[in-house]
């Protein structure tokens, strides 16, 4: 009996081992760490790569860039938000790059640009679809987001290496972004401004409207998802209107998403809302019609 009771518990310890992989095996991703995308470039010039399981197999994959905030002082490529896109069938990519402690703009917005520029360079490696690239960015990293989306017709912040591609992107969702860096609701922000245009916008009027978003409105932008919440307390609801109004006035495509309740975060995965908002919108804009 004892010999009988003990092989069931194998079994049923087997039987537990086997769905455990058949979950990890279908959960799995492809991890590449800490790859420079400026050749001879600082720590701060390196992005990771999370690939679906299998991502070899089928199509070329679209891919979903993350933008970090904070401030342009801190933050940090991982722990990445948004993962759960892998399993739409996405790759997704995170960027660091340069803070105001090593350089004021246009340096991050270079960063963002030549990051854009080395995936579609090294495109077959991973399998990259470089028709259908999207960023993601929340804070400073949705000023970066709305940056490419809107300048990619702009070749000033292309600099340095892999300059025979596109930074241009083709889908933006940007997380309660400042998008007009001289305008005077940005008292919270003034700190972080000042130091990301070496100078208060007041005193560097030519280069905050440089480094604004909002300067680059056209009917040429990529589609935009803008979502703010309407208990920011760091970043104005109001930056957001702006931009929304002002990208749709110069003929580009734009939908606002205000979070009722929320204050000054990113993308939440377990926000079901906010979720279902997103990915429709990225599958609208970077999901290949099938013929």
């Amino acid at each position: 009996m004892a010999t009988i009771k003990k092989s069931r518990f194998l079994l049923f310890c087997l039987l537990c081992l086997a769905i455990l992989c058949v979950f990890v095996l279908y959960d799995s991703e492809t991890l590449f760490k800490d790859i420079p995308y400026v050749e001879n470039g600082t720590d701060r010039q390196k992005l990771d790569i999370y690939l679906p399981r299998g991502y070899r197999d089928g199509p070329a994959l679209p891919v979903l860039v993350w933008i970090h905030g904070g401030g342009f002082r801190t933050g940090s490529k991982s722990p990445m938000p948004g993962r759960d896109f892998l399993k739409l069938g996405y790759a997704m990519v995170s960027i660091d790059y340069r803070l105001t402690s090593e350089a004021i703009f246009p340096a991050q917005a270079e960063d963002c640009k030549a990051a854009i520029r080395w995936l579609r360079a090294n495109a077959t490696t991973y399998n990259f679809d470089t028709d259908h690239i999207g960023v993601l960015g929340n804070s400073a990293g949705g000023v970066l987001a709305a940056f490419l989306g809107t300048t990619g017709e702009t070749k000033e912040f292309d600099v340095g290496e892999n300059l025979n591609q596109s930074s241009k992107v083709q889908a933006v969702c940007d997380f309660c972004g400042s998008h007009d860096l001289t305008a005077p609701e940005n008292e919270l922000l003034m700190n972080n401004i000042t130091l990301y245009l070496g100078g208060p916008p007041r005193e560097r009027k030519e280069l905050a409207v440089k480094a604004s978003p909002i300067t680059y409105a056209a009917m040429t932008n990529a589609p935009f998802l803008i979502v703010h919440g309407d208990e920011d307390k760091s970043v104005p609801l109001d930056q957001s209107i702006r931009f929304h109004k002002a990208l749709l006035e110069a003929g580009a495509k734009s939908e606002l998403f205000i979070r009722k309740g929320v204050g000054h975060t990113g993308y939440d995965g377990n926000d079901m809302e906010l979720k279902q908002n997103v990915s429709d919108f990225f599958n609208k804009h970077l999901k290949p019609k099938k013929m």
